[in-house]
């Protein structure tokens, strides 16, 4: 079964921390990249930070660069979302996903998904 599972998700004042943890199963091993996604009430799911698998090469979105910071542990197989200086605006559903494409930013080409973890950020 090919899976990722979330966990991590929970309410925070703004300024504060959190870490996101993403788990996949043996089948989401080989696959290229990994990402994190997220999407807020009434808005398009956005990137905001991807790892490739072989090169460890990361990138970020805009809005979280400088603040977040993705990493992968290619041994556990289970790919983190660290989380600093958290802004109200960042609360959203955050999910995991994998992909064999390298076209890491885009929704659409990711083939495995998360079921989502929800971080609130109060102000």
């Amino acid at each position: 079964q090919v899976q990722l599972v979330e966990s991590g998700g929970r309410s925070v004042q703004a300024g504060g921390s959190l870490r996101l943890s993403c788990a996949g199963s043996e089948r989401t091993r080989s696959l290229y990249v990994m990402g994190w996604f997220r999407q807020a009430p009434g808005k398009e799911r956005e990137f905001v930070a991807a790892v490739f698998r072989k090169t460890l090469t990361k990138y970020y979105s805009d809005s979280v660069a400088g603040r977040f910071t993705i990493s992968r542990d290619n041994t556990k197989n289970t790919v983190y979302l660290q989380m600093n200086s958290l802004k109200s605006e960042d609360t959203a559903v955050y999910y995991c996903a994998a992909t064999d494409n390298s076209d890491y930013s885009r929704p659409g080409a990711y083939d495995v998904w998360g079921q989502g973890t929800q971080v609130t950020v109060s102000s």
